[in-house]
């Protein structure tokens, strides 16, 4: 959010620039801000602009000055995001508000960072790079500046975009227009992929839709629990599963640390607070808080549950695994303090996986993103010396020595100096959900991309899934390739034009007369799309979009049934309906090489 993640995963835009224009700007006075955005966001969205003269202002150094701080080509090689598809993601609307309101979503990834040297200078700009030796900054003038670790007096993040406000007040509204004209036009070309069976150049829609219905009626949002600030999201429904041993009852867990008990009962639905884990979680900057959620396989007996978060340590964002404990009738948590499994210091804010999970071996799985920065110039996912970019396997039923768990006697890389025990599979960048299928035991998982494209793998022992070596099916940077080393495609690709942060589900196990009876069932975050796709031996055989959910899509849930339901980070639980509609099984389309 989704994923990462959540709301700042969708927006790509925060344009960096100052504009001094000669031609005047809109009749408005200076001391009436509010009054000139709406002028403007009206203007724009009410009207085409020019694309010659929008490109021609956007790389104009002297005036809208975008290209100072922004490619267009897909290299990112500037400080802020690269709009290499900024038109297919985006709808005008937010286009024009990314311009006009540039700290109200700062793309993931983006966010200031400012550092405090000891001799009392203040730097400002995005991280590009962070290793133990140094910080590379690029500011919002291109310039790189590298601080060395030892002078750093201290490190922290900003809401504040790097790009000042007012980058409309320089030229006139119909210059602002013909800018957003130009960025409307900034697609992904076809050439720019490789044409693969697993990344078909077109997504069919069903021709009937699956229904997508409220669940609970009651919105799970709590006024109580928001900041007001610009680019806060601190309070999306990232979790939702039922509570196992108690009928008709699940849970919902908010970023900000609630976790809710949901009863279904008629006439209406029962909410009462399970837990709150707000004072032991981090969450202020960046798509953090509480991520994940994970019922123990005996948590009727030993009341045993597990939550992933983050926590704030010497100043660094680090992801936490804790084990907790219910109360003997399972309504409420016990109230005793937690026992920290397990841990992981982030480079940034950003990129710390979404998901924990108990297998079907009784073992618990941990995903983690590469924690950034963008592109992952440290290499995370190709480094077995750390869990960052990792799917991991841990047993908490049992403890090695100094351990607060134990190694899995299969865990493919124990007993290796080179290479952590707890990893399972490698080569990830930001794992947003998981889960098995009860069937095949397949472990699924959503792998949120960088640039180009959205992907879903089916991940077994000791594989290596690509991440930054690969972004899907593709080659991305051949930095950290090793001589020898086998990378795994993705079963499922996407391209911009279909959406930018994917969130993996389910294989629907439900009713088995239906066609969608053994269809894996995901999702976009920003475009809200959920897709259903076949596969045979890991290759895509067919895909559709089989709906359209009416929130983002933060999660999707499973109840013991098999039925299958849509977790809106704004705060709705929808179920699937699948009774009414035909999965189309036409087959995908024609393939090309792999890797």
């Amino acid at each position: 959010m989704h994923k990462n993640c959540f709301s700042q995963i969708g927006l790509i835009l925060a344009l960096v620039g100052s504009a001094h224009g000669a031609e005047p700007a809109a009749q408005v006075l200076p001391s009436d801000p509010a009054r000139q955005l709406r002028e403007y966001r009206d203007f724009a969205a009410g009207r085409d602009g020019d694309v010659s003269r929008g490109r021609d202002l956007f790389n104009d150094e002297q005036r809208a000055a975008c290209v100072k701080c922004h490619s267009v080509d897909g290299s990112s090689s500037k400080a802020g995001p690269d709009l290499f598809a900024a038109g297919e993601k985006f709808p005008r609307r937010e286009l024009i508000r990314a311009v006009l309101e540039p700290s109200a979503e700062i793309a993931i990834g983006y966010g200031t960072t400012i550092v405090e040297t000891k001799s009392g200078e203040e730097l400002r700009g995005i991280l590009k790079e962070s290793t133990a030796e140094a910080l590379d900054l690029i500011g919002a003038d291109g310039k790189h500046v590298r601080i060395a670790t030892r002078e750093i007096k201290e490190q922290r993040g900003s809401t504040v975009s790097l790009m000042p406000e007012g980058l409309q007040s320089g030229i006139s509204r119909q210059e602002f227009t013909d800018i957003i004209e130009y960025l409307v036009t900034l697609k992904q070309p076809q050439s720019a992929l490789t044409s693969n069976r697993g990344m078909p150049t077109e997504i069919q829609e069903l021709a009937k839709p699956i229904s997508v219905r409220p669940f609970f009626m009651e919105e799970l949002r709590f006024p109580h629990a928001f900041v007001q600030k610009p680019g806060d999201i601190r309070s999306g429904l990232v979790w939702f599963e039922p509570l196992p041993g108690v009928s008709n009852t699940f849970v919902a867990v908010h970023q900000t640390g609630k976790i809710w008990l949901m009863e279904k009962h008629a006439p209406s639905d029962v909410k009462t607070l399970f837990a709150d884990a707000a004072r032991d979680i981090f969450n202020e900057r960046g798509p953090n808080g509480l991520l994940g959620m994970a019922f123990h396989p005996k948590f009727p007996e030993n009341r045993k549950y597990y939550l992933k978060h983050q926590v704030l340590e010497e100043g660094k964002i680090v992801t936490t695994v804790v084990e907790r404990q219910a109360s003997p009738d399972l309504r409420t948590d016990s109230g005793q303090p937690s026992r920290r499994l397990w841990k992981v210091a982030s480079t940034t804010q950003d990129h710390s996986g979404g998901c924990i999970r108990f297998g079907p071996d009784g073992f618990l799985y941990i995903a983690m993103g590469d924690t950034g920065p963008q592109q992952d110039p440290q290499g995370h996912g190709q480094d077995l010396t750390t869990h960052l970019g990792k799917i991991l396997r841990i047993d908490v039923d049992h403890f090695d020595a100094g351990l607060p768990y134990s190694i899995p006697s299969d865990n493919p890389f124990r007993g290796r100096s080179d290479a952590l025990p707890e990893i399972w599979a490698s080569g990830f960048r930001e794992p947003w959900r998981f889960s098995f299928d009860p069937i095949t035991r397949d472990l699924w998982v959503g792998d949120v991309g960088q640039d180009r494209v959205e992907e879903v793998a089916i991940v077994r022992r000791g594989e290596n899934h690509g991440w930054n070596v690969y972004e899907g099916f593709e080659p991305f940077s051949n930095r950290y390739r090793k001589e020898g080393a086998a990378y795994v495609p993705p079963v499922f690709a996407y391209k911009r034009k279909y959406g930018n942060s994917i969130t993996g589900g389910y294989v629907y196990r439900g009713d088995k007369r239906s066609s969608f009876y053994g269809v894996y069932i995901c999702g976009d975050y920003t475009s809200h799309r959920i897709f259903g796709l076949k596969q045979e031996e890991r290759a895509l055989q067919v895909v559709r979009q089989i709906g359209t959910a009416p929130q983002g899509i933060a999660a999707f849930a499973e109840d013991e049934q098999g039925n299958l339901y849509v977790v809106g980070y704004e705060g709705m639980v929808y179920q699937l309906d699948f009774s009414d509609t035909v999965f189309e099984a036409l087959p995908a389309a024609s393939a090309a090489a792999s890797r």
